[in-house]
């Protein structure tokens, strides 16, 4: 039997059901139909690697043979079988979740953005994270840009064998990746140049540094500049979506550095309880070859997270 990309099975999925599915719902059909095999996935959460290649075919695909139901969960249909009576209750639920969205977008902080941030880079990077509470740090002034909001990890735990993982232990490779994110409410003019700047100072340890915001200035000299910023330094920029968790994207990549710098762990180290607990946790998961994820922050649903944000 051939082999499908996801994309494709999806669209196998919902012409056979004929009716609007979420991701979770389309691969339980998937499952109960014995199409799971088509595409030979070891995965743990297939449905949402079907749901990133669905998000990723909408944005960037005028040809995309699917479409956004704007329910509540979030559903899928296809085009070709859309049906008209869907579009005017759509295009109202649509008008009332925007002015919800509006009224609450001002109330939510930068720590409210963590869970969606750790839900992002877990799902689509495969990055364990760990928030690192700056009040738990030592009080001193050239301390001030040292310390990431977020610290995250990439493990070939589940990935590499275990005599792969033992011998590249042995040889001393680089095993795991180290990300760090500074996380900002929106950005624009205003403080572009002292967030970014404050992101390059404290992600100098790390292999990959992102600054991540939920609201960015929709302007062309504005992403010219944030482009020129992130070419010149290497620091990534992500947007989170609060209303979709899984349409947040990477707008710009971070440039990766192969080297971790020690120094700087170590000082984190000493400095901040929380950023010494996720060294130590690194260290234990490497060495008993598994990963303990309750040590890590939480990973909510994308459905958990919109209520969440509801409540801010």
């Amino acid at each position: 039997m051939n082999k499908l990309t996801f994309g494709e099975l999806a669209v196998k999925i919902l012409k056979e059901s004929n009716q609007p599915l979420t991701v979770e719902e389309m691969w339980e059909y998937a499952v109960a139909n014995r199409y799971e095999v088509l595409v030979g996935t070891k995965g743990k959460t297939p449905w949402r690697t079907m749901g990133a290649k669905i998000y990723v075919d909408l944005k960037d695909n005028p040809e995309t043979p699917f479409i956004k139901i704007d329910t509540k969960p979030k559903k899928f249909f296809l085009k070709e079988l859309h049906q008209n009576n869907f579009e005017s209750s759509e295009k109202k639920l649509v008008v009332e979740e925007v002015k919800q969205i509006v009224n609450r977008k001002s109330l939510y902080s930068e720590r409210d953005l963590h869970p969606f941030l750790s839900y992002f880079v877990y799902t689509y990077l495969n990055v364990y994270t760990k928030t690192i509470y700056h009040e738990k740090s030592f009080k001193r002034s050239f301390n001030q840009w040292l310390h990431p909001d977020i610290v995250g990890i990439n493990f070939p735990i589940e990935e590499w064998e275990p005599e792969v993982l033992d011998f590249g232990l042995i040889q001393g490779g680089h095993l795991s990746k180290l990300y760090s994110f500074e996380l900002k409410k929106e950005l624009d003019f205003t403080n572009i140049r002292q967030a970014f700047f404050q992101t390059v100072s404290n992600s100098t340890w790390a292999n990959e540094g992102y600054l991540v915001t939920a609201k960015i200035l929709n302007d062309d000299e504005f992403m010219t500049e944030l482009k020129r910023l992130t070419t010149s330094f290497g620091i990534g920029i992500i947007k989170l979506n609060v209303e979709e968790p899984d349409a947040s994207e990477i707008l710009f990549p971070a440039k990766p550095k192969k080297d971790i710098d020690w120094e700087t762990v170590n000082k984190l180290c000493k400095e901040n309880p929380d950023f010494s607990k996720f060294i130590k946790r690194i260290r234990n998961d490497l060495n008993t070859k598994e990963i303990i994820r309750e040590h890590y922050d939480k990973i909510y649903s994308s459905e958990q997270l919109s209520e969440k944000i509801k409540t801010c």
